[in-house]
């Protein structure tokens, strides 16, 4: 097993997992100094493209953020979502993961899903080919975005997925927007850490999006916390830069070449 993906198992009930977003080296090479896991969300397709689901991000897409955002990972456990249909069947699913393991150098994927994903998640492991699982709100399959665990049959069945999950040999799972009580009992019921989104404190550790927590986002959800308004620095920046070039004062003599 990867010694990384070793590390993150040890904090398990000893240290809170810190795990952020990344679809760029410049990004990744700052949230190396201070996460343990860093993740190449599928996200990137809101955030970066604004497309209204997840499901538009291609495969090609995920490969080639990935390889910018290995070049600023050296430290966290570097983790790729395999995107939308992707991994239907366990064929596809190795055939994928195998090419964006090779394309990225990334040391685990994240599959969405739970009973229905356990074959493919078995084969993967099989290949020695680290997976985490992801439970709670499933962006790439979701018709209606609100907390799981409301009833006892959600709740049910989460719980058992997470536990099927664990034996089918992840070594870890995101739980979105998972209600507090049902994150706890998982967190409590599981060997293998919990990272949580929208799925309170209870989880082992937490991830948000990036761009969600420095501002850049205009999104209003409820599990997110806003740390910067990046865009009003942005924008400091931006206007001085125009203010600079209709004055005359840049470029300057020291930002220009003379023989």
């Amino acid at each position: 097993m990867n010694k990384k993906i070793k590390k993150i198992i040890k904090k398990k009930n000893k240290s809170k997992i810190i795990c952020l977003t990344a679809y760029s080296k410049n990004f990744a090479s700052i949230l190396d100094k201070y996460c343990d896991l860093v993740l190449v969300g599928d996200s990137l397709g809101s955030v970066l493209y604004n497309y209204d689901s997840t499901k538009k991000v291609s495969l090609e897409t995920m490969i080639n953020h990935s390889k910018s955002v290995r070049l600023g990972v050296k430290k966290s456990l570097m983790v790729v979502d395999m995107p939308y249909n992707t991994y239907r069947s366990p064929k596809e699913a190795i055939k994928n993961v195998k090419l964006v393991m090779k394309k990225t150098k990334c040391d685990a994927v994240k599959l969405e899903g739970g009973k229905k994903i356990i074959p493919i998640v078995k084969n993967l492991i099989k290949h020695k080919i680290p997976v985490m699982g992801h439970l709670g709100i499933l962006p790439q399959t979701e018709k209606k975005f609100t907390y799981k665990g409301k009833n006892l049959n959600e709740r049910t069945n989460i719980l058992n997925d997470a536990k099927l999950l664990q034996k089918a040999g992840i070594f870890s799972v995101v739980l979105e927007c998972v209600e507090s009580n049902l994150s706890k009992k998982i967190s409590n019921q599981l060997k293998i850490p919990t990272i949580g989104i929208g799925a309170s404190v209870n989880c082992d550790g937490q991830v948000l999006v990036t761009d969600d927590l420095i501002g850049l986002n205009e999104n209003k959800f409820r599990f997110v916390k806003k740390y910067l308004n990046t865009k009003k620095i942005i924008e400091k920046a931006v206007k001085k830069f125009k203010s600079d070039v209709l004055k005359k004062k840049f470029p300057n003599e020291k930002h220009s070449f003379k023989n």
